[in-house]
């Protein structure tokens, strides 16, 4: 059986439709590259959430590299790192009350600067600095002996209604306390 021209130009889209559909759908049950992720502590009760994106080194330099000293980073990958409390905060010496925020840090070569966001639903590079709550120097904490290859954000310490957030990635562990205040 021969095929009139414009049959076999239907087919061929066809064809190519169902190859595109194939490739995506195979695509799509790939892991992410950086797969969400979820810290979380209850402190006096109330549970306070932070969910984020976790690249991985995959052999690159991370601070100072792909991630710049004294430039504001996203805190992850993927959409901006959200922060979800259900009671008022103590962010370091920066007020939080209880809300949903987006969190950015400034990575630096001693120390970082973790900034609390209004803004949030953003995509993680899309920072304005208007919309800030405010900002708290981290702490430096005890590096790791090998190297983070996923990039980690913890609730450590916990006792009562304080804990400390730390970050860690590559060589770095930088945290800052966190207490309810009821």
């Amino acid at each position: 059986m021969r095929l009139k021209p414009s049959a076999k130009l239907l087919s061929s889209i066809a064809l190519a439709a169902f190859m595109s559909c194939a490739m995506a759908l195979a695509q799509s049950s790939k892991p992410p590259l950086s797969p969400p992720a979820q810290a979380s502590v209850s402190l006096a009760g109330h549970t306070i959430t932070i969910d984020y994106s976790a690249p991985s080194m995959r052999g690159r330099k991370i601070f100072g590299g792909l991630v710049p000293y004294d430039k504001v980073w996203r805190t992850g990958a993927n959409a901006a790192t959200t922060l979800k409390t259900d009671v008022n905060l103590r962010i370091g010496d920066l007020g939080v009350p209880a809300g949903t925020y987006t969190l950015y840090t400034i990575p630096e070569e001693h120390g970082w600067t973790l900034i609390v966001n209004r803004q949030t639903g953003q995509w993680g590079t899309q920072y304005d600095q208007s919309k800030d709550l405010g900002r708290v120097k981290m702490s430096e904490g005890v590096v790791p002996s090998n190297p983070v290859e996923t990039f980690q954000i913890r609730f450590e310490n916990t006792k009562g209604n304080t804990s400390e957030l730390h970050l860690r990635w590559e060589t770095t562990n930088v945290y800052v306390s966190v207490t309810a205040v009821p």
